[in-house]
């Protein structure tokens, strides 16, 4: 299928909502993709997009016609400068260094940069965010900063076989939304959801999936240069 036949395709599947009735915004995963594939996507009905490199957020950028512009990948502090005043959310808001450098650069560009708190619910060594046990006081904390506004809470669920535990995981992150979204009009997505779990994730409370490979097949990655 095509790129615009996978769009119409989930984005008919997602107009069901989730599993509140709540409405499920895709955010098309753009990793290594060309801005052509991007625009067809666009074009096809995909109104956000997400990369997970600064550097192809920045050369992508002026390229690609439309779309939220979401940040969804690592970003290290000294990147940060890169994406203030140009993104529309960033998903991964993992430390408090990284909340202080966003924080300064928002204020000195006189912007207020929406952002989602990432959490390692599942406790992985290979994933960086904050822990269940104090996701909840971090945001607390950062809603504070000036300069950014949470937004909500993102999470990347393990890999793993036991629907029974992905479905528990999903749930302590929907429990988690739910807390904080009762004290503040603010909090809007719970960003939790990609290509090989995200109907699981739906159906427990996630009203925003990052799907790349679905949409836009297998990624190509360039070979690496021969010495």
């Amino acid at each position: 299928m095509s790129i615009s036949e996978n769009v119409t395709t989930y984005l008919k599947e997602l107009a069901a909502g989730n599993c509140f009735g709540e409405p499920v915004t895709l955010v098309a995963a753009t990793k290594t993709r060309t801005a052509e594939e991007i625009n067809e996507a666009i074009a096809a009905g995909v109104t956000d997009i997400g990369e997970n490199k600064v550097q192809e957020f920045r050369d992508k950028y002026d390229l690609v016609h439309g779309g939220n512009r979401h940040f969804i990948g690592h970003l290290q502090t000294n990147k940060v400068k890169y994406l203030i005043g140009k993104t529309y959310l960033i998903h991964s808001l993992d430390r408090d260094e990284l909340a202080e450098e966003l924080s300064k650069r928002s204020v000195r560009a006189n912007v207020t940069t929406d952002v989602l708190i990432e959490v390692n619910v599942g406790c992985e060594l290979s994933k960086s965010g904050y822990s269940p046990e104090t996701a909840f006081a971090a945001y607390e904390r950062l809603r504070t900063v000036p300069g950014i506004r949470v937004r909500g809470f993102m999470a990347m669920l393990p890999e793993s076989d036991d629907t029974a535990l992905l479905a528990s995981l999903a749930d302590e992150m929907r429990a988690l939304y739910d807390r904080a979204k009762a004290q503040d009009t603010n909090i809007r997505w719970l960003s939790m959801g990609m290509s090989g779990d995200w109907r699981l994730c739906v159906a427990h409370g996630s009203n925003m999936v990052r799907i790349g490979t679905a949409l836009f097949g297998a990624r190509h990655y360039p070979a690496p240069a021969q010495p």
